[in-house]
C-alpha cells in the first residue's frame, strides 16, 4: 500500500526518505488503516508528518543512525525548533509530536526498538483559540438568503447548498460528514440523521424541521436534475452527478456566504451549533455526544466562549458594571 501526500504548503520542505524507511513507514500506515480503522485523512496527516520529520532525518550527520530504527529524543526537539522556526503553528508541532509517538509505539510493539524516544517528551503547550461562533443575527440572515428574489437566479444550486448549510448547522456536522451521507442514513419522519465520523464512529444526529424540509426539496426539485436518470446512494451531489468532495464544498459555501455577505467556514458553523446549544441551556454531555467528540475536553473549550460571551453582555448593558 502506498500512499500520496496531499498538502502542498506543507510538503514544500520535505526530503525525500531513504530505501529502508519507505517500507517500515508504509506498514505503520497500513497498520494504522487496516489495524486501528483510522480515517483516509487522518492517515495523511501522519504520512505528512513523518514523511517530513523521516526526511529531516536523512539531511543529518551520520544520517544512517537517524532511521526508523534509531533516533533520538534530541533528534525530534530539534525537528520541532526547526519547525517553529520556519513558523510552523504550535497545533501543528502538536500534531507531529502525536504522530511521532504513535510511530514509536508502533515500533515497540513490533519489536523493532525497545527504548522509545518520545516516553518523557511533552509537546508545546497549545495557544487556546476560541472558536468564531456567528452571532443569531448573522445565522438567519445566512440561512434566509432563499427570501431573497434573486437567490435563486445567481446561484443554480442554491436549493443544495441551502439544505447543506441548514443541515450543517443545524445538527453540527464535519465537513466529511456531510459530503458522505447517503440516502438511507435519512430517517425524515424521526427527525435524525446517522452519521459515519472520525474513525469511522457512527452517531445518530438529531434533524430540525427546517433542514428536513430543505433536504425535502433538494431531493424533489434538484438531485434527479444532477443524476439525470443514473442512480447514487449519496445524497448531496455535484453539477456532474458525482457525490460531493470536501474542495465542492468549500467551494459552495464560500458563494453561499457571499450571498449574504459573511466571510464562512464548515468549522465557523459547527462551533455555532455547539455555542448556540450551550447558551441556549444544552448539557456539555449531550453537546459532546452531537459533536462526536470523544473527549469532552475537547467540548470544554465552548463554555469558555459562552461564558465570555455572558460577560461581554454584562459590560455591555449592566449599568454598575464599568
Amino acid at each position: 500500500m502506498s500512499y500520496e501526500l496531499k498538502n502542498k504548503k506543507e510538503c514544500s520542505d520535505i526530503q525525500p526518505l531513504n530505501a529502508e524507511t519507505i517500507p517500515l513507514l508504509n506498514r505503520f500506515l497500513s497498520y494504522l488503516t487496516v489495524e486501528r480503522g483510522l480515517s483516509k485523512n487522518t492517515v495523511e496527516s501522519y504520512h505528512l508528518d513523518l514523511k517530513g520529520f523521516l526526511g529531516h532525518l536523512n539531511r543529518l550527520p551520520n544520517s544512517e543512525l537517524r532511521t526508523p530504527n534509531f533516533f533520538t529524543r534530541e533528534d525530534i526537539v530539534n525537528y520541532m525548533g526547526k519547525l517553529k522556526d520556519n513558523g510552523r503553528s504550535t497545533a501543528s508541532i502538536c500534531r507531529l509530536i502525536s504522530s511521532i509517538k504513535g510511530l514509536c509505539k508502533f515500533l515497540i510493539v513490533e519489536k523493532i526498538i525497545s527504548d522509545d524516544p518520545t516516553e518523557t517528551l511533552r509537546t508545546p503547550k497549545q495557544w487556546e483559540r476560541l472558536p468564531k461562533a456567528l452571532g443569531m443575527d448573522d445565522i438567519k440572515k445566512l440561512l434566509d438568503i432563499e427570501l431573497q428574489p434573486s437567490a435563486f437566479s445567481l446561484q443554480p444550486l442554491f436549493i443544495r447548498d441551502s439544505a447543506m448549510v441548514e443541515l450543517m448547522y443545524s445538527s453540527g456536522l464535519r465537513v466529511s460528514e456531510i459530503i458522505s451521507i447517503k440516502i438511507n442514513d435519512l430517517n425524515f419522519e424521526g427527525g435524525f440523521l446517522r452519521v459515519v465520523g472520525k474513525g469511522s464512529k457512527e452517531r445518530v444526529v438529531p434533524m430540525n424541521h427546517r433542514a428536513i424540509a430543505k433536504i425535502k426539496r433538494y431531493m424533489l426539485e434538484l438531485r434527479p436534475n444532477l443524476l439525470k436518470d443514473r442512480q447514487s446512494p449519496y445524497l448531496f451531489l455535484t453539477n456532474r452527478g458525482t457525490p460531493m468532495t470536501r474542495q465542492r464544498f468549500w467551494q459552495a459555501l464560500k458563494k453561499f456566504g457571499d450571498m449574504a455577505d459573511l466571510e464562512l467556514t464548515p468549522h465557523a458553523i459547527r462551533h455555532t451549533f455547539a455555542t448556540h446549544l450551550l447558551e441556549g441551556g444544552a448539557d456539555l454531555r449531550s453537546v459532546q455526544k452531537m459533536l462526536g467528540h470523544a473527549d469532552i475536553s475537547t467540548t470544554q473549550i465552548y463554555t469558555k466562549v459562552t461564558g465570555d460571551r455572558i460577560r461581554k453582555v454584562y459590560l455591555e448593558h449592566h449599568p454598575r458594571a464599568k
